[in-house]
């Protein structure tokens, strides 16, 4: 009998860069020391950004867990606004433009939301059924975009660090179609440790 199948997505918890509300993209900076208590530990494999902010989380979240790392999960790599911050960049007007349509539109240097969808699909569509999967903002964004019962915006989905989302498909047939998901819920963990989910 099919019971379905689930994804867990989450998203990596804050680095310095986050809260000084930079563009960190492909930077390989570490998170800020953290006391998250473990997610699960009864998950043995985890995949995701080969970053180090999202393999560090995992090995908090999942202490038992190896780790998968595919570079497919990483960020959009933000080219010359790396470490800028919206001050710093708002007079320019290709920053301006890049904003205004940042799915054809790359940063100098950088990716456009399209080729980071391109390659973020590739890898989704690639794992084993029921994975879990640490990853960044962007790809989270992406992913609710394109598979989430409500069809919303990418920049619509509030995604905080250490939000995780589960997917769920009545079949493994829909996930491999294509299809948008039967049902979404996203759990929000806060930095004193509690949680609280909600179905989307």
């Amino acid at each position: 009998m099919d019971h379905g199948v689930e994804f867990v997505v989450i998203r990596h918890l804050p680095t310095a860069g986050n809260g000084k509300r930079q563009y960190v993209g492909w930077t390989d900076e570490p998170i800020i020391p953290s006391d998250a208590e473990p997610y699960d530990r009864t998950i043995r494999t985890v995949h995701g950004s080969d970053l180090l902010r999202a393999r560090q989380t995992a090995a908090l979240l999942f202490p038992n867990a190896a780790y998968v790392a595919d570079r497919r999960f990483r960020e959009c790599n933000f080219g010359q606004f790396e470490g800028k911050t919206y001050t710093q960049l708002e007079r320019y007007s290709h920053y301006r433009n890049w904003v205004d349509d940042p799915s054809a539109i790359s940063p100098p240097d950088g990716e456009s939301l399209q080729q980071v969808e391109t390659r973020v699909l590739k890898a989704f569509q690639e794992l084993p059924a029921g994975a879990h999967v640490v990853t960044h903002g962007g790809p989270i964004r992406l992913l609710l975009a394109r598979f989430a019962p409500e069809q919303r915006e990418f920049w619509s989905w509030n995604v905080p660090h250490g939000s995780i989302c589960r997917f769920h498909w009545e079949s493994e047939e829909q996930w491999k179609e294509g299809q948008r998901c039967t049902s979404l819920s996203v759990e929000m963990r806060t930095e004193n440790g509690n949680s609280s989910e909600k179905e989307c």
